[in-house]
């Protein structure tokens, strides 16, 4: 009679980012609405002109630019004394970047002032860099997964399992599959560490973006 052996196999592939997505909000506070208004006004400007620059240059994937928001609010101090009127603007931008030599130089140029802050680097591959990548991770975590059967078979003394069932993780119905490690099906995950003084260009140095791949599988395995 056959043993069925039910493992979990799992992979990760590393690869350098291509893209650096950059988040940049324009937004200032002021006691008048026009003030408000005409500042985020320049500065927005100020930032798409220098962004088209970038396109121009071919530094780009793509951009885009949402939609102001105003509104007006009254703060309070630490006495607990509601202060005057004060109206606040915002508007998101996201620039990203082929060009990962560019992004940390212009980073440092644009957030220069209080009406643009960055809000953070998004590192990402193009589309079909990471559905190669994520195939390797796929392929590898079903070698992984035979690789466990064969050792599981041959401690038991059994002959060269036998695929039966294959599946993502979780997937898998009939019979509860044991853990043993792994992740998410496609995960994808980088830092970055940045260093610079203030008006000097910001030096980015990404981490090697993560995608993994988990499946379940059964086998089953004759008697010699």
């Amino acid at each position: 009679m056959a043993t069925v052996i039910a493992v979990r196999g799992t992979a990760e592939e590393r690869i350098d980012p291509e893209l650096g997505a950059v988040s940049l909000s324009i937004g200032v506070s002021e006691p008048e609405r026009d003030v408000a208004l005409a500042r985020t006004s320049e500065a927005h400007d100020h930032l798409v002109a220098a962004i088209r620059d970038l396109e121009t240059s071919g530094a780009l994937d793509t951009w885009s630019a949402g939609q102001l928001r105003v509104w007006s609010h009254r703060p309070w101090n630490n006495e607990g004394k509601q202060l005057p009127l004060v109206h606040q603007t915002s508007a998101d931008v996201e620039v990203v970047f082929s060009d990962l030599e560019k992004l940390g130089e212009w980073v440092s140029r644009v957030t220069i002032g209080n009406a643009v802050t960055m809000g953070g680097i998004d590192w990402r591959l193009t589309e079909a860099t990471r559905r190669r990548v994520q195939e390797l991770a796929q392929r590898a975590a079903v070698a992984d997964a035979v690789a466990k059967a064969r050792v599981y078979a041959a401690a038991l003394g059994l002959a060269a399992p036998t695929p039966v069932e294959l599946a993502d993780t979780g997937l898998l119905t009939a019979q509860p599959v044991p853990p043993s490690g792994g992740g998410r099906m496609f995960a994808m995950r980088a830092t970055a560490d940045m260093a610079g003084d203030a008006g000097a260009a910001t030096e980015f140095a990404p981490a090697k973006l993560v995608i993994e791949a988990s499946v379940e599988a059964r086998f089953a395995a004759e008697p010699q």
